[in-house]
């Protein structure tokens, strides 16, 4: 375990994934948003989006985020789950900062919502697997614009069985007033061909809510994924693909390429 005792841990990537300039950041997500899919019939439990620079995979993760535009006022708390891509984690990390910064302001990370599972070891706070990581700072603009106010549980995911991430995530899915977002590309650095065809394995797996087989290969965020699927599955959840494609889709070569999807999962009632 690792803590520094800060109080906010600060933006790493504005300026570089996203606009660091508030105007221009807000403008960015409004256009995204605004060529995004109507808001859902029925509040969603979790979302599965993507989190490159959103040239590359803003409008895949908008597609997502545009179905909560009818429960901005429906969520006071979010759990953010994805995987570390610069320090290795075992098991579960959260931060032991106050709040996440970035350009529209900061969010209050909800320790009491962690207090239980960091006192039962399944969660440990390690400030420097968060301190460069991307994967999770990306979402918060989109958050941010979507939602009323809301407390965050920042949460990385490593080496963990997919039934023990679930019975963490558990206790949140049942609260209807908490967001569960899994972070999470798919195939990375394939051509387009090849990566079409993993990607379609992939998208198979995550509509079936079966983790069976998910590895890295299909998705950085494989944990968090099969712990989220592993719970829909067995909470009999409802999932609809909001959309997919490809870096070479949208800002990159086609000969070498990430995967990018977005799902939208409600209790199935």
């Amino acid at each position: 375990m690792n803590s520094t005792h800060h109080t906010q841990r600060p933006a790493a990537v504005a300026g570089l994934f996203y606009p660091g300039d508030a105007v221009e950041l807000r403008a960015t997500l409004a256009r995204l948003l605004g060529n995004a899919a109507p808001a859902s019939v029925r509040p969603p439990r979790a979302l599965i989006v993507p989190h490159a620079g959103y040239v590359y995979s803003g409008a895949v993760a908008a597609a997502a985020y545009r179905r909560l535009a009818h429960w901005r006022d429906a969520y006071h708390r979010v759990v953010l789950l994805g995987p570390p891509h610069r320090v290795p984690v075992r098991g579960a990390a959260t931060v032991s900062a106050d709040r996440f910064g970035g350009p529209l302001g900061s969010v209050a990370v909800d320790h009491d919502a962690l207090a239980a599972p960091l006192a039962r070891g399944e969660v440990v706070i390690d400030d420097a697997a968060h301190a460069a990581e991307h994967a999770l700072e990306v979402q918060l603009p989109f958050l941010q614009s979507v939602l009323d106010t809301f407390t965050l549980v920042p949460l990385l995911i490593g080496e963990m069985p997919a039934a023990a991430t679930a019975r963490l995530i558990a206790p949140w899915w049942e609260d209807p007033g908490t967001l569960v977002v899994v972070s999470t590309d798919l195939s990375h650095f394939l051509d387009d061909t090849g990566a079409r065809q993993l990607d379609a394995v992939t998208d198979g797996m995550i509509m079936a809510l079966d983790e069976h087989g998910l590895t890295p290969e299909h998705a950085c965020g494989c944990r968090a994924l099969a712990g989220l699927l592993h719970l829909a599955r067995a909470r009999g959840a409802h999932i609809e693909r909001a959309a997919q494609c490809n870096s070479g889709d949208t800002a990159g070569p086609r000969g070498r390429v990430v995967g990018y999807a977005a799902y939208v999962l409600d209790d199935g009632q």
